[in-house]
């Protein structure tokens, strides 16, 4: 109902004669080791949109020695989802770095709680154009996770079937609500990064109607 509520009001305010430029955004989401940050560098090389990966914008925030880095970090290693109004805070400040830019919002957002928070903080400014879904298979997640050797604190098996767990419980759901309201794009991930960006390109094509 959230979703719908948003949707309508999105769809209102496209038709309603605004014609004030506003920044682009597309949604990137999938399970922890999909390879959404491998696709969003190869989307930004092709098509010149930034990237604002949520994960990231937390990690940098935690090691900045901000007061709510330990408040992160608990989160980050326990797989559980940070409190929206500090995602948003960060993804806003990183966007008005370029008022027109196109961005993909990487990792976000991860439960209904996000799409509110969302909607509080950026309804009316942005333009969201659609969502991006890698779909992978947990396994091959795992290994991916595991193997990618970047130092983060939640590349171990215990952190990521939590991270697992909380994706299927709470990202899911607002996946499935995104797809009622004909936004998203499924990928199969599955498959080497240039196999997957074949797929990924036909959503940046003239037309975003599936």
């Amino acid at each position: 109902p959230l979703l719908k509520q948003w949707y309508q009001r999105r769809v209102r305010g496209m038709l309603g004669g605004d014609q004030e430029p506003k920044p682009e955004v597309v949604f990137v989401l999938g399970p922890p080791g999909a390879g959404k940050g491998t696709q969003c560098q190869k989307i930004v090389e092709k098509y010149g949109y930034i990237h604002l990966s949520a994960g990231d914008l937390l990690r940098a925030e935690r090691a900045s020695g901000s007061p709510d880095g330990e408040l992160i970090e608990s989160h980050i290693t326990g797989g559980t989802i940070v409190p929206v109004a500090i995602t948003v805070k960060l993804i806003a400040n990183a966007m008005n770095k370029v008022p027109d830019g196109k961005f993909l919002i990487d990792g976000f957002p991860r439960n209904e709680d996000n799409v509110r928070g969302w909607n509080e903080g950026m309804e009316g400014k942005v333009n969201l154009k659609f969502v991006l879904f890698y779909e992978c298979g947990e396994e091959e997640c795992l290994r991916r996770a595991l193997g990618r050797n970047q130092g983060r604190s939640d590349d171990n098996v215990e952190s990521f079937r939590k991270r697992i767990q909380t994706y299927l419980n709470s990202t899911m759901p607002i996946v499935n609500s995104f797809k009622g309201l004909g936004l998203l794009r499924n990928i199969d991930s599955n498959s080497d990064p240039e196999s997957v960006f074949i797929l990924t390109q036909k959503c940046f094509g003239v037309s975003n109607e599936q």
